[in-house]
């Protein structure tokens, strides 16, 4: 098997068809074809056949499908991994949740980047659900974030670290004083930052419990601005406790008070089990149980720009 016929038949089933699978690789129609009928020749098995609703595809090719992107992707880590040992540099490629990203991760990184003068840390932005997927398909060496609730065999999971949620309101909001009711919560306008628009994680579990209706969130594009507009007092938020504690003792931020109103939650980090993670992850996941990284999550500065590679990846949900 070629990279090629990997490509081309990875194509064929994003696209589920030979046309859609040529124009979106340039090539023609009979190059795929050929590509294919390569890979039916060496494996033995038909992998898909053309039927009235489209292409219908063996076992094989169903397998065949998730081990070509795999496979395709392990080539270019391997690429870029080769390029990077041979101008002296590691790249350690990070997922983290939208909250974790937010307020533990600039910290982490700068001190842990900070400790090897040859690594660089990418830091990509993902719904944990999809944490096994991009640890599967070798896009990503390690995840952190709230514990995948489809957990299987291929993953290993380690919690490192609690936080709490918070309410927090203006000082002149309405609710701005201890004794808020649960009824008087679902009332308000909750400004939401992008961790309440999955079905995972501390966010979500307090909005279910206190059962704020779906007319009644706005979600931002980050927590940082949806906390902003709080201090506008346009209505109330959940917050990381560690993360507003300056706000809330400067009076720019007051927390609501009320019967069950903190909510705990875990972080976790997620890597590929069987010691399949890169050397790096798994001195991150090490490292990151350690209390001078606890104290850089949870207090340290953020990240100088060039500190990493610049580019972040960002996927909040999907409609």
């Amino acid at each position: 098997m070629t990279p090629s016929q990997l490509r081309a038949y990875a194509a064929v089933v994003r696209n589920g068809s030979v046309k859609g699978a040529a124009a979106e690789l340039g090539v023609s129609e009979a190059a795929i074809s050929l590509h294919a009928g390569q890979l039916r020749k060496e494996l033995g098995d038909q992998l898909f056949t053309r039927t009235a609703s489209g292409l219908a595809f063996t076992p094989g090719g169903l397998r065949l499908a998730s081990r070509a992107v795999e496979m395709l992707n392990l080539q270019e880590r391997t690429v870029i991994e080769v390029s990077q040992a041979a101008s002296g540099r590691r790249l350690l490629r990070v997922a983290a949740s939208s909250l974790f990203a937010e307020y533990a991760a600039p910290g982490l990184i700068e001190l842990f980047a900070g400790r090897a003068a040859d690594l660089e840390v990418e830091l990509s932005v993902h719904d944990p659900r999809k944490f096994g997927t991009v640890l599967n398909a070798r896009a990503v060496d390690v995840a952190f974030g709230p514990q995948p609730a489809n957990l299987d065999g291929t993953l290993n999971s380690q919690a490192f670290l609690n936080y709490k949620l918070i309410v927090v309101a203006a000082p002149g909001h309405p609710l701005a004083r201890p004794g808020a009711s649960v009824r008087q919560l679902r009332e308000q306008t909750w400004l939401l930052g992008p961790s309440a628009a999955t079905d995972i994680g501390a966010a979500t579990t307090a909005l279910r419990r206190i059962n704020v209706p779906e007319e009644r969130q706005r979600i931002f594009q980050s927590h940082a601005a949806a906390l902003e507009e709080v201090t506008r007092g346009h209505g109330v938020a959940l917050a990381v406790s560690f993360a507003v504690a300056q706000d809330l003792a400067h009076g720019r931020l007051v927390r609501v008070g009320g019967q069950g109103l903190q909510f705990g939650g875990v972080w976790n980090s997620v890597t590929l089990a069987e010691g399949s993670a890169p050397p790096a992850a798994e001195e991150l996941v090490r490292f990151v149980t350690t209390p001078r990284a606890i104290r850089a999550m949870t207090q340290g500065p953020g990240v100088p720009v060039g500190r990493f590679r610049p580019a972040i990846h960002i996927t909040l949900w999907n409609f």
